[in-house]
């Protein structure tokens, strides 16, 4: 898995080339010396990675522990897995330069239409759920339409497709929860991995996987390094290089380790694993993906360069559709019943976790593995202050701030980048 956090540069973002003398400097400090300058050089990218250590360090001090619980770590995946579903989707728009305000709404309409369907009207679980990913893959088109090709602002499409979806949710369901749904999607939302192999005392599924991920970053980042030294670009210190690939093999298997002690990974995490690995692959090597950096970075350039702006708008918020109808089934899932209520403020939650992670206000910056990177600092912090008693008036203002210091510190980074 890519571990970049920005769309301009990678994670090991090459020295400019002017600026030997300081990194001579850092060289002659040590290792603490090159630590320090490069995360100097790339605080953008490392920032909200550093501050979800953090923010992970306090509150494991705060509750004595209780954070980093084998089970309160399976928790919080299956707690936030919907937001950071949506998340990945937000930021893909916003990185294109707009914005969706309707997919709390269309999270709660697919989860209305899923019901029916499978409790109502007896639709065998799998059909039901490609039904509503069809769905909601139709409604994203809808909104899509509306920006790109009749050119009508996304705040007011997807602000009139939040109370559309609303109000459909509403009629669907008669004012009434209605559930429960069958024990397959059940298991999706709220299942484990199956056990194999011999008795131990670890998910021994769980632990493979990890491995495999392990080995997978490792790859990956030795070939991003290679690649760029084959194009004469300076990448950082063999020394700091390594010690970054040491903290991600330590935060992969330490995780891996706390999900195998308990009953392994949740099957909702392995498919946050595919979405973000695929997601991750087009943005970063995918035409299309390059294509959505243009048109949110420079919209007139990307035109005369030749992209297809209207299609790469279209198919941006076809994509949030059916993330959010994904979403909205998972969630419905998980609490085994479709309500009217379900979704309320889940636009902005995931449009935080993407702001958080790393996107810019004016689009064309942002990464997938930052969204996920946001939604996570939003989900232990609403984790670690339910654990310590913090009270839901509180918590709003706390993560407000932590939205407003997010965004300022993306203002304040691009004024010294500009200086």
């Amino acid at each position: 898995m890519s571990t970049n956090l920005t769309a301009e540069s990678p994670a090991d973002a090459p020295l400019p080339s002017g600026d030997g003398k300081n990194r001579g400097k850092a060289e002659g400090g040590g290792l603490l010396g090159l630590v320090l300058e490069g995360l100097r050089r790339n605080m953008r990218q490392y920032g909200m990675l550093i501050a979800l250590g953090l923010i992970v360090a306090l509150f494991t001090v705060w509750t004595g522990g209780d954070l980093l619980l084998p089970r309160n770590v399976s928790n919080l995946v299956l707690q936030n897995s919907y937001i950071l579903i949506l998340a990945i989707g937000m930021m893909l728009v916003i990185i294109s330069g707009h914005i969706d305000l309707s997919v709390g709404s269309l999270t709660a309409c697919v989860g209305a239409v899923a019901a029916v369907l499978m409790v109502q009207h007896h639709v065998a679980w799998p059909i039901a759920v490609v039904l509503c990913l069809v769905l909601g893959a139709a409604a994203g088109a809808m909104q899509g339409f509306f920006i790109a090709y009749l050119g009508i602002p996304s705040f007011i499409v997807t602000l009139a497709g939040m109370l559309l979806f609303r109000g459909v949710t509403e009629i669907v369901l008669k004012g009434q929860t209605l559930g429960p749904f069958p024990k397959g999607l059940q298991t999706i939302s709220n299942g484990f991995l199956p056990e194999f192999g011999p008795d131990s005392n670890y998910h021994n599924l769980t632990l493979l996987l990890g491995f495999v991920l392990i080995t997978f970053v490792i790859i990956q980042e030795v070939r991003d390094r290679r690649r760029q030294q084959e194009f004469a670009l300076e990448v950082p210190p063999a020394k700091l290089f390594a010690l970054k690939l040491i903290a991600l093999v330590a935060a992969a298997l330490t995780v891996t380790l706390m999900l195998a002690s308990y009953k392994g990974a949740p099957v909702v995490l392995l498919i946050l694993a595919i979405l973000v690995v695929g997601f991750g692959y087009v943005m970063r090597n995918a035409v299309v993906g390059r294509h959505v950096y243009a048109i949110g970075g420079n919209l007139p350039a990307a035109k005369l360069s030749g992209v297809r702006d209207k299609k790469v708008t279209f198919l941006v918020f076809l994509n949030m559709g059916m993330l959010a109808a994904l979403a909205g089934l998972i969630f419905a899932a998980r609490f085994n019943a479709a309500s009217p209520k379900a979704g309320t403020n889940f636009e902005l939650e995931a449009i935080a976790a993407a702001f958080i992670g790393g996107a810019s206000m004016s689009g064309g910056v942002g990464t997938v593995l930052g969204a996920i990177i946001g939604g996570l600092v939003l989900g232990v912090l609403n984790n670690g202050m339910n654990l310590v008693g913090v009270g839901t008036d509180w918590q709003q203002v706390i993560k407000g701030l932590v939205l407003l210091a997010a965004v300022g510190f993306d203002v304040w980074n691009k004024r010294k980048v500009g200086s």
